[in-house]
């Protein structure tokens, strides 16, 4: 047997027992249920990782609902392609921009309370597998929303219903009681190079 024979060998029965201890492990996850997940962290990626994954129940013929909290009537790619599948997606951009754009924090509460009353609507609809909540960390922030009245609605929702809230500084209390959560790391960002946002990258 040559030397590479038996690193090959090797590399087969090292797979072989990775493999055996993945399937035991697989074989105990069998609960299936709504899950609550938060995109959090200042690393770009937070809108977008929620979208990827609109998409993905578009494949499986599930439909999902979006509403963005602080992005209005923005043309973005993710909209564009998200649109063009009417009856698995609803879409509703009810934000006016980010609060230093309004400068009228009475605005910007009624917006939030529009988009939370829609958000309701689309999470008690039986049809619908998935309700994004996009940028609705930065108005619990703002406290646009009070977290004491979204976290109960979130905690209440159906068992089958997933459930994606992205945007910064996720309260502490929502992480708490989500069953994924994911922090989007910042390591370098061309922003502060002075390159604006790109089509097809931010938007």
């Amino acid at each position: 047997m040559t030397e590479s024979d038996t690193d090959t060998d090797r590399h087969a029965q090292k797979m072989a027992k990775k493999k055996a201890a993945r399937d035991k492990i697989m074989a105990t996850k069998t609960e299936e249920k709504g899950l609550l997940i938060v995109h959090t962290g200042k690393g770009k990626g937070k809108s977008t990782a929620a979208m990827g994954m609109a998409m993905r129940c578009i494949g499986h013929g599930m439909r999902v609902g979006i509403v963005q909290f602080v992005k209005g009537a923005w043309s973005t790619g993710e909209k564009s392609v998200l649109e063009a599948f009417p009856d698995l997606v609803t879409i509703k951009a009810m934000g006016e921009g980010f609060t230093w754009e309004t400068q009228d924090k009475s605005r910007d509460i009624a917006a939030a309370r529009r988009a939370w009353e829609a958000a309701q609507e689309m999470m008690a609809d039986p049809g619908v597998a998935m309700v994004i909540l996009d940028e609705l960390n930065i108005v619990l922030r703002y406290e646009y929303l009070a977290l004491d009245e979204v976290l109960p609605v979130l905690r209440a929702r159906r068992p089958d219903l997933h459930v994606v809230v992205t945007g910064r500084n996720a309260a502490d209390d929502l992480m708490e009681a989500a069953d994924l959560v994911t922090e989007m790391a910042l390591v370098k960002h061309p922003f502060r190079a002075g390159i604006k946002a790109q089509k097809g990258v931010e938007f």
